[in-house]
């Protein structure tokens, strides 16, 4: 009897900050036993995505969209938050509800669908990874990554276009609808802007 009450508390505690307190989970997700989520109520997961060990998901006061189709290897990290440092008060003892929400030291985290992102990669605050890019291990993304593209590094930046805008084009025409798809004009303004940062 005891053994069976050590279990089940065993189980409990492993899903405290798990899947059970996720805000929205889509159909067909997968995540690890061992995930870590806080504020798990801002975390959205969309369907058909994967998330593999270690995976550590910090919302507390912002929110984490992760979109449909999206694969992530092990040990990934976002965090939606900074914390706050003031004159005359020692950083740890600022607590989450005493910080200055006004500052926009937590801001969303979204991530498109068709994403990949490698092993041991830290998401911060305020970033949207656009549709169909894929971010290489080990980086740590501090700004906003474009669709399609491949980045990588500390801080990550883009490295290159995933493909072409025609391959871009037939993609898109073989998995999105007419409606959310993108424009050509919208996916040659992309690729002139980075054609510009290299």
């Amino acid at each position: 009897m005891f053994f069976m009450r050590l279990i089940s508390k065993l189980r409990r505690l492993k899903f405290y900050y798990g899947p059970n307190k996720i805000g929205y989970i889509g159909s067909n997700v997968k995540f690890p036993r061992d995930m870590i989520i806080a504020g798990g109520q801002n975390v959205e997961i969309h369907s058909s995505t994967s998330l593999g060990k270690g995976a550590v998901l910090f919302a507390k006061n912002a929110k984490i969209c992760i979109g449909h189709n999206v694969i992530a290897s092990h040990s990934l990290k976002i965090i939606t938050g900074d914390h706050e440092r003031r004159i005359g008060v020692f950083c740890n003892e600022i607590t989450e509800c005493m910080k200055n929400h006004e500052i926009g030291l937590d801001q969303d985290v979204i991530i498109e669908p068709d994403v990949w992102i490698g092993m041991n990669v830290v998401i911060l605050k305020g970033i949207t990874i656009g549709r169909g890019s894929t971010i290489s291990a080990g980086a740590i993304v501090t700004k906003s990554i474009p669709p399609y593209c491949i980045a990588g590094g500390v801080p990550a930046k883009v490295i290159k276009m995933y493909w072409t805008v025609d391959q871009i084009i037939e993609h898109e025409k073989a998995l999105y609808p007419e409606s959310e798809r993108y424009t050509r004009k919208q996916l040659e303004e992309i690729s002139a802007i980075f054609a510009k940062s290299n």
